[in-house]
């Protein structure tokens, strides 16, 4: 099913059809991070439609609206359209590499809420991501040292397992 382009997408993409895009979909197997500034070689006033986000990053329309209802997306309407702008973009990128990573709806909400209304929250932004990347970092090192633990542990019982069963068939060889 196609869903038909409303007639100010067809203007925008018309204003902007010489421009060179960048597909900036969230790609996974990338390290993913939600705190880098990404570009967005769209124009910066270029308005696109729920479809074409849906499209462009992979999410379906119902989990826009989800995170249009937690708080954490608010495009405008343009005659009862959602229109997402540069700006929603941004936010929205952010959210689904930080879900990538784990991180639950009402920590991303607060680091997109830390940024306020014209980047004033930058710095507090940038903090929260250190404290929060740090704290994941020392995590995951003692989860990796306690897989290297039982790994190890694994081995040796399975060298001592097979060493055993060689000596038992020689034996009743």
């Amino acid at each position: 099913m196609t869903v038909p382009t409303p007639a100010w997408v067809a203007q925008v993409k018309a204003n902007t059809e010489n421009k060179p895009m960048v597909d900036d979909e969230v790609q996974l197997g990338s390290p993913p991070s939600w705190a880098f500034d990404e570009a967005d070689d769209h124009e910066v006033d270029a308005l696109m439609g729920i479809a074409e986000v849906c499209e462009l990053y992979k999410v379906s329309p119902r989990a826009l609206r989800f995170y249009e209802t937690k708080g954490l997306l608010a495009p405008r309407r343009i005659n009862g359209t959602r229109v997402y702008n540069k700006v929603d973009r941004a936010r929205l990128t952010r959210i689904l590499r930080a879900k990538s990573l784990g991180t639950p709806l009402a920590e991303i909400k607060h680091y997109l809420d830390m940024y306020g209304q014209h980047g004033e929250g930058r710095i507090q932004q940038l903090q929260f991501v250190i404290d929060k990347t740090d704290a994941s970092i020392a995590e995951l090192e003692a989860k990796r040292a306690q897989i290297d633990a039982s790994l190890a542990e694994l081995r040796a019982i399975n060298a001592r397992c097979r060493q055993t069963l060689n000596d038992k068939k020689k034996s009743h060889a």
